[in-house]
């Protein structure tokens, strides 16, 4: 009996080894589908952009599905809520990157989230892409060096603060302005740093430059001294949880010139936050416009209204191009293996994407046009599209 016992132990220690071992020896990409990795902000304080791009993903990815996949194998996405919070972002991207073994990572949705991504990525050489970490430094270093591994699809934040600068002074034909920035926030800081640059060099003059940080709810005291400067426009550069509230506040102190910002503004919260009535003359730099009538935007917009019976917003379409994206370097790498795909990214030219044709620079940041929205009565509109 002892003996049987014995031997009945020994093959199932050998079998639970056997099984480990082959788990662990299974190479990425060679499974009967192709992972990837969503480490996205499902709840918490920047919420709606990881819900946005998540909803936008799995539109694509679905699509894809249907129309056979890739490769001739579906792909899998593995979702996770990194809670907007940086160290759990970083261990997400861990667990996909180990655990999950997926072919690619897709997110974090903010700068400094996707930089906290970004360290298991260079470490276990998988290729991670954000639609929407617009920091200039999200895919190099201190150093300048190229972070290999590390990719976007959109703009940068210099080149919408460019952008916003020029528009001021040549468009809306200001020559002074006021900052009002987020200095928690590397993105806020980015835009705030080019705009202020470019504006000054364009000849027009910086009042003042206050801050805020964060999670800040009441900016009446910032906004009078603001005020007292008689500014012709007001820039804001931030998040829409914290730009709401200063919309709103600004207009109940009779603070009525234009309001500025970025791609930052853009979620469905903005007017529940401000109200309606207060969003009048005000523009951010975004990546889409919903009223395009181009017919591939149109049949996007039709299909995210036939899943999720709700108008398709500009998070939404960078997520939808980031999945098609993703699958177009797959399918010229020909293969799942992360390397290949990685380089296959880096050679992207003229992908054509609903947020605009893009190719992938030097830097691993995308070459394409930015858009220019007004918000009329709490509805943004569409401005103007300016090409790189």
């Amino acid at each position: 009996m002892k003996k049987k016992m014995s031997l009945l132990l020994l093959l199932f220690v050998f079998s639970v080894a056997s099984g480990c071992s082959g788990d662990k020896d299974v190479a990425v990409g060679e499974g009967d589908t192709i992972k990837v990795g969503m480490n996205y902000e499902l709840s918490g304080p920047v919420s709606t952009y990881g819900q946005s791009l998540s909803a936008g993903i799995e539109l694509a990815m679905e699509e894809i599905n249907n129309d056979g996949g890739v490769l001739g194998k579906q792909i899998e996405l593995i979702k996770v809520d990194n809670r907007s919070d940086t160290t759990e972002v970083a261990n997400v991207s861990t667990r996909l990157a180990t655990k999950d073994k997926v072919s690619a990572i897709l997110g974090a949705a903010t700068s400094g989230n996707t930089k906290a991504a970004s360290p298991a990525a260079m470490e276990n050489k998988v290729p991670l892409i954000s639609a929407s970490a617009t920091d200039d430094d999200v895919t190099v270093d201190s150093n300048g060096n190229v972070r290999e591994y590390i990719f976007k699809t959109c703009f940068s934040d210099s080149f919408q603060g460019v952008t916003m600068a020029n528009f001021a002074y040549n468009d809306l034909g200001v020559k002074n302005v006021a900052i009002l920035f987020d200095n928690t926030s590397d993105y806020a800081k980015g835009l705030f740093s080019s705009f202020e640059e470019t504006f000054s060099d364009l000849g027009g003059e910086v009042l003042s430059k206050e801050a805020y940080q964060a999670k800040d709810t009441d900016f009446k005291a910032v906004l009078t001294n603001i005020k007292a400067q008689n500014p012709e426009v007001l820039f804001v550069p931030g998040y829409y949880e914290e730009v709401g509230l200063i919309i709103r506040q600004a207009r109940e102190l009779g603070l009525d010139v234009p309001i500025l910002g970025g791609d930052g503004y853009d979620s469905p919260k903005l007017a529940e936050i401000a109200g309606s009535e207060n969003l009048n003359d005000v523009y951010y730099s975004n990546h889409y416009s919903s009223m395009d009538t181009a017919s591939e935007i149109v049949a996007f917009r039709e299909a995210f209204q036939e899943k999720y019976n709700a108008e398709a917003d500009a998070f939404n379409a960078l997520g939808y191009d980031l999945a098609y994206f993703l699958v177009d370097a797959i399918d010229r790498a020909g293969s799942a293996e992360r390397e290949k795909i990685k380089d296959a990214i880096a050679a992207t030219k003229d992908f054509e994407a609903i947020t605009g044709t893009l190719s992938i620079d030097e830097n691993h940041n995308p070459v394409k046009a930015v858009t220019i929205l007004e918000v009329v009565d709490g509805v943004p509109t569409f401005l103007k599209k300016l090409e790189p």
